[in-house]
């Protein structure tokens, strides 16, 4: 990152710093927040700790955050929020973490200093959470402030080899450059869940709505198996792991092994464990991608891979490297030497790819408008 980059930008709920990863060189920090310590020791690792402030949210103060920011990125937690937890929405212990953010962002609109864009980055259960509910009142909140807003559903399996699908809502003050809307939905970014999560808006809500127009990447050459340590340099499962392993597949999953060994060659496949009606599963893909990389508040945390060479089948756990190539970080990201922790890091994060061309297409050309601030003609009611 250059000291004289043309944008800047703060990044709230940090982690290891990957949308500052997928933001790149012409993005300057100005601030960047997370509360857990070992996910601030990472990001320090990797960019400084200059701009890091380690804490709680809610107990950061509008002085806290130098000058007037193109853009306030915030990953807030979702564990309120995903189909692995239990819903209890923003105002879960976890995801209310979202309104101390946006506090700070009221704080500074009162001083003609808010950021001229934001982005929101939360799992797509975001946009059904308590019924809609909660995806309104948040684009309530951003209305009252002033801010244009639209949301779009970006799967990381159009650039990496990893199933992610993920809820982007960006809003903005700036005007909106010609090309960068549309008059409605268009795919793969606007499909029938941000398409009913629109539908559910109030009518005033959806007079502020954009739809965002965002070129999809050349199609993903890269597979699951691409990706991998070569096989001498991990550690396999004995015998009995892999039998126990393999014990938990379903009758479903169990034709898809048979059907692998039939087809001869070397097979890889991701294995993920669910819980079931109270009975824990295993789960196989054969597609050449991963499952969604998880952390333990988030239902399976650990993802397994399964090699199929013939009748000889091995299995063994993802390395974290292998989790940081399945979100787009170079082999050079420094992640914490103990393997929990660095797989709790990787899975806790966004894909860089998806940042980076969220930032080409619209969060820069956005950033060139910000001579020109859009204002509300009036305040919405409570």
């Amino acid at each position: 990152m250059a000291a004289d980059a043309p944008y800047t930008y703060y990044e709230f709920f940090a982690g290891g710093g990957m949308a500052r990863c997928g933001l790149g060189i012409g993005w300057r920090c100005l601030f960047a927040n997370d509360f857990e310590p070992k996910k601030a020791q990472s990001y320090a690792a990797n960019w400084g700790g200059d701009h890091l402030h380690v804490g709680d949210v809610w107990k950061i103060e509008p002085a806290d955050l130098p000058g007037r920011a193109d853009l306030a990125w915030a990953s807030s937690p979702c564990q309120d929020l995903s189909l692995a937890g239990k819903r209890a929405g923003l105002g879960g212990r976890r995801s209310s973490a979202f309104w101390g953010f946006w506090r700070l962002v009221e704080a500074l609109n009162r001083e003609g200093r808010a950021p001229r864009s934001i982005v929101i980055e939360n799992v797509s259960g975001l946009m059904t959470s308590h019924g809609g509910a909660d995806f309104t009142a948040l684009c309530q909140a951003l209305a009252r402030q002033g801010y244009r807003f639209g949301a779009m559903e970006i799967d990381a399996s159009l650039f990496l080899p990893q199933s992610r699908p993920r809820l982007f809502v960006l809003a903005t003050r700036a005007e909106v450059p010609a090309g960068l809307t549309g008059d409605g939905p268009a795919l793969p970014f606007h499909g029938g869940k941000v398409e009913a999560a629109y539908e559910r808006l109030p009518e005033a809500l959806k007079a502020r709505w954009q739809w965002w127009r965002l070129d999809p990447p050349a199609q993903r050459n890269a597979t699951l198996a691409d990706l991998l340590e070569p096989d001498a340099a991990v550690l396999w499962h004995g015998q009995d792991e892999t039998a126990r392993l393999l014990d938990l597949l379903g009758p479903v999953h169990l034709k898809k092994l048979s059907a692998a060994k039939a087809k001869g060659g070397r097979q890889v496949a991701a294995l993920y464990r669910r819980t079931r009606a109270g009975v824990q599963r295993a789960e196989l893909r054969f597609d050449g991608l991963a499952g969604c990389l998880r952390t333990p508040g988030g239902g399976s945390s650990r993802q397994f891979l399964v090699i199929v060479d013939g009748d000889q089948v091995r299995t063994r756990v993802l390395s974290p490297r292998e989790g940081a190539r399945l979100m787009g970080l170079p082999d050079d990201y420094i992640l914490p030497p103990r393997a929990g922790a660095a797989l709790h890091l990787v899975g806790d994060g966004v894909a860089a790819p998806v940042v980076r061309r969220l930032a080409e297409g619209l969060l820069q050309p956005l950033a060139l408008e910000h001579g020109a601030v859009f204002e509300p003609p009036r305040a919405l009611a409570s």
